[in-house]
């Protein structure tokens, strides 16, 4: 039986989340603030298919007119809408010649958000990579309606690679930059503008038992968005390397995670951190500053982690792979927020970020104004008290005010009356005296 482990899910904030599984489904899930942060899926677009394996995806959510590219196992690579799943673009690869076409998948697949033409028109521009290296840059022209795509220009085509296999690509985040590595091939960054290598890295020396460790290459990443010179790599052999550009070619940090090959790197938005995952369903944080491991994810994942995706602007993160389920996870505290079974082997995962939770939105700017007056009401009523309460308290210390005066008025009476019955206990005792006086005489 799979290693699980049951955790009480908080839920997570409005969110939605798009994967890709080997069958070629491509399933939308949502999280709403109505349903309490519970993710569920919302949408199914595809049917069953093998063939069409999803191996690469990368999508532009942009807010007007998202695309969403998707390569498959078939040498397909088709432009979908994030939206409502219809299919705007179907492209083949143009090395149907190669003999060993079967074994040369697309592995690298990125759609640039920068607009190539201005023309009424929507276009788009595509990089794909291939196993055996080749690497193809393509405009294409996005059509009203299904089967009028035309490529603007020729394709651009190179190889990234004299030898072995190409595993991971990755484009930087202002799109003029992309780095290859993989099994036999090490990581070299190539300027897209020239389409020209600039930087290719060295294998690290010997270990003191004088054992040389292979290159392969499993998942790269770019760490700061400003610049292209940083960026992290991992490795069938559990490690983590970090390469500085600026200097040297061999890794300036490296450090070893667990005992299982690394599937998936991701960067964080601040620059400092980075997410990692192993084919043994190990999730973690590493500050890249001192290479320190901040902390491993809570919930054990059953599965091979074959994606990590972060969300641009919640404080989030959705992983997915080999277990079937998708995992929404919170950086912060570092503990699970929502999962969601989804019956397939998952391949990628992406965030759109112009989702939008208009059921709340909807139902705040559609209240009656009869609701707004009952929740006024209280603070009316509030008032009211509040008023009446010091009346009360006026009142009450005008009571006491007159209570003493009335006392004060009764010890005066008290002190005359005291004072008379002295006054005539004197007059009665000088009578007497003067009667007895007189009888001596």
């Amino acid at each position: 039986m799979p290693r699980t482990t049951t955790l009480e899910s908080p839920g997570c904030p409005p969110l939605r989340a798009i994967t890709f599984d080997v069958l070629g489904l491509i399933k939308v899930s949502e999280a709403r603030s109505k349903q309490g942060g519970v993710t569920k899926v919302v949408e199914r677009w595809g049917e069953p298919d093998a063939s069409r394996c999803v191996l690469a995806a990368s999508i532009n959510d942009c807010k007007v007119d998202p695309l969403l590219a998707v390569a498959r196992k078939n040498g397909a690579v088709e432009l979908l809408s994030p939206i409502n799943g219809d299919l705007r673009v179907s492209l083949a690869t143009t090395n149907q010649t190669d003999v060993q076409s079967q074994e040369d998948n697309i592995v690298g697949l990125h759609l640039f958000r920068k607009q190539q033409s201005e023309s009424s028109a929507r276009s788009c521009t595509l990089l794909t990579c291939t196993t055996k290296g080749l690497t193809t840059v393509r405009s294409v022209t996005i059509p009203k309606s299904l089967g009028d795509s035309t490529c603007d220009d020729t394709p651009t085509t190179w190889n990234v690679c004299a030898a072995g296999n190409v595993l991971c690509c990755k484009v930087d985040e202002n799109e003029n930059y992309a780095l290859f590595g993989g099994k036999g091939v090490e990581v070299n960054i190539w300027d897209l503008a020239t389409h020209t290598k600039i930087w290719t890295a060295k294998s690290p020396p010997k270990n003191s038992l004088g054992i040389f460790t292979p290159t392969w290459f499993t998942s790269a990443t770019f760490i700061s968005k400003d610049d292209h010179r940083k960026f992290a790599a991992g490795t069938n052999s559990h490690e983590v390397r970090l390469y500085d550009m600026s200097a040297q070619r061999r890794p300036v940090m490296s450090f070893d995670f667990r005992e299982t090959p690394i599937k998936a790197v991701t960067e964080d938005i601040d620059g400092n951190t980075i997410y990692i995952g192993n084919g043994s369903g190990d999730l973690a944080s590493v500050d890249i500053r001192t290479g320190k491991l901040l902390g491993c994810f809570l919930g054990k994942c059953s599965g091979s982690i074959r994606s990590i995706t972060r969300h641009p602007d919640l404080p989030v993160i959705a992983s997915c792979g080999l277990d079937s389920y998708l995992r929404i996870w919170d950086i912060k505290s570092r503990q699970l927020l929502s999962a969601v079974f989804l019956k397939q082997h998952l391949t990628k995962v992406v965030f759109d970020s112009n989702f939008e939770d208009d059921e709340v939105a909807g139902s705040v700017a559609t209240m009656p104004p009869s609701e707004q007056e009952i929740d006024d009401e209280p603070v009316d009523r509030d008032e009211e008290s509040r008023s009446a309460k010091k009346k009360k308290a006026k009142k009450s210390q005008n009571v006491d005010e007159d209570e003493e005066e009335e006392e004060l008025i009764s010890v005066e009476q008290e002190k005359s009356k005291k004072s008379k019955v002295k006054s005539k206990d004197g007059k009665s005792k000088k009578s007497k005296k003067s009667k007895g006086e007189s009888i001596d005489v």
